[in-house]
C-alpha cells in the first residue's frame, strides 16, 4: 500500500504580487516517504528554482528599466514646475534657453513665460501631445508615483525571489543528505544481512 505522505503538500501562499511561496523542508519524511520520491523531488525542487530565477530575471530588467525611467520624469516635472512658477512669479521677463534639435545639435530660443499655457510631452512610441501646464503636472507627478511604486515592488519581490531560492536550495540540500543517509543504511544493512547468512 502507498504510503500518503509520499506526496508533498501544495503550497497556496503567495506574496502581495502573486508569486508563490516555496515550500520549506522541516522535515524530508514529509516530502519523500522512499528513497523512489527522491528524484521527482529533487526534480520538482530544480523546476521551481528555475522558474524563481526567470521571475528574478524579469523583475531585475523591469527595475532597471525603471531606475532609467524615473529620473527623466523627475526632470521633465520639475521643467513643467518651473514653467508654472515664472509664468506666475514674472510673466514679463524672456526666458533664454537651449533645446536639443538633436544628440549634439542645440538651438538658442526665446521663451514668453506669459504665452506659456501648454507643453508637449513625450508619451513613447513616437508620440507626443500638447497638455496644459496643470494637466502636465498632474499628470508627471502621477507617473513619477507610479514608477517609484513599481520599483519598490521590484525590489520587494527580488529580495523575496532570492528568499525562495535559498530555502529550496536548503530543502534540495535536505533530501540530497537523507537520500546518503539511506542509502548507507542499506549498505549497511546488505552487509549485516551477507555476515548473518555466512556460514560458521
Amino acid at each position: 500500500m502507498a504510503d500518503s505522505k509520499s506526496k508533498a503538500p501544495v503550497t497556496t501562499q503567495t506574496n502581495a504580487r502573486g508569486i508563490p511561496v516555496a515550500p520549506f523542508v522541516d522535515n524530508v519524511a514529509d516530502y519523500v516517504s522512499s528513497r523512489d520520491d527522491v528524484e521527482p523531488t529533487l526534480r520538482r525542487f530544480q523546476e521551481m528554482i528555475s522558474k524563481y530565477q526567470f521571475m528574478e530575471v524579469n523583475s531585475q530588467r523591469r527595475g532597471q528599466g525603471l531606475r532609467d525611467k524615473i529620473p527623466d520624469i523627475k526632470k521633465t516635472l520639475e521643467m513643467v514646475q518651473f514653467l508654472k512658477l515664472r509664468k506666475e512669479a514674472n510673466p514679463d521677463s524672456e526666458l533664454e534657453t537651449n533645446f536639443e534639435l538633436n544628440d549634439t545639435l542645440y538651438a538658442r530660443a526665446s521663451i514668453s513665460p506669459a504665452d506659456t499655457e501648454e507643453v508637449y510631452l513625450w508619451l513613447g512610441a513616437n508620440v507626443m501631445l500638447a497638455y496644459p501646464l496643470e494637466e502636465a503636472e498632474a499628470m508627471l507627478k502621477e507617473k513619477l508615483s507610479a514608477a517609484e511604486l513599481s520599483l519598490a515592488n521590484c525590489d520587494e519581490d527580488l529580495e523575496f525571489l532570492r528568499e525562495q531560492i535559498t530555502t529550496l536550495e536548503v530543502a534540495t540540500a535536505r533530501v540530497y543528505n537523507w537520500d546518503v543517509v539511506q542509502r548507507r543504511k542499506e549498505k549497511g544493512d546488505g552487509k549485516d544481512d551477507t555476515e548473518k547468512s555466512r556460514p560458521g
